[in-house]
């Protein structure tokens, strides 16, 4: 529907920097898939792992590729069924990957990445060895083409004939939000604090 449609980039840049998770639609083999996948978003790229997909971007470099970010806001009830629907915030990039291979830009598309999922954990954990960073495909998909849809507020049919029939209508909102960081079990220091960049109150 085109009229929630977007064309006000700060909408497409709030709906990435909102998330982590991606869908990679591409062609594997002959056959279409669907991937998900971790990302991190600077201001021109999509930095994303090539997971099961880079065999065939890798190998066929000129593949053009879809990916979504999709936020889940809220349940539209309506009086009918047909008026039902979702509120959400949706970014489909569409593009052409290359798969990033200069160590310097390769570490700053996993800081970007690992920084968009915790931010603060690159400069805590421990960096990649030259050998794990040989072990893992990332791939840059540039920003230039995208298209965004957002879907807001009550249902649609309150000003309808539906309206008389004493139905209630609304929206149900859907939130996703942080829990308390579980420690590992496994090997921990006795009495090791949860790191200030991911206790709960911090998160973003």
């Amino acid at each position: 529907m085109k009229e929630k449609g977007s064309y006000d980039r700060a909408d497409l840049d709030a709906i990435l920097a909102a998330g982590f998770v991606c869908h990679l639609g591409v062609v594997v083999d002959g056959t279409v898939m669907v991937l998900p996948t971790v990302y991190g978003a600077t201001a021109d790229t999509l930095y994303f792992h090539g997971s099961v997909a880079s065999r065939s971007l890798v190998g066929a470099p000129q593949q053009t590729v879809c990916v979504t970010v999709t936020h889940l806001d809220g349940l539209v009830l309506a009086r009918s069924v047909f008026e039902h629907g979702i509120n959400y915030r949706c970014a489909m990039i569409y593009g052409t990957p290359r798969q990033v291979t200069e160590e310097p830009e390769k570490l700053h598309g996993l800081q970007i990445v690992t920084d968009q999922c915790a931010p603060g954990q690159w400069n805590y954990a421990r960096r990649p060895t030259r050998k794990e960073l040989a072990a893992t495909t990332l791939l840059a998909l540039p920003l230039n083409e995208a298209s965004v849809k957002i879907r807001t507020g009550p249902p649609d049919d309150g000003d309808s004939p539906d309206s008389q029939l004493g139905l209630w209508a609304g929206v149900i909102p859907i939130t996703t939000t942080y829990g308390t960081p579980i420690p590992d079990p496994l090997l921990l220091p006795p009495n090791l604090a949860v790191p200030s960049h991911i206790s709960v109150p911090d998160r973003p």
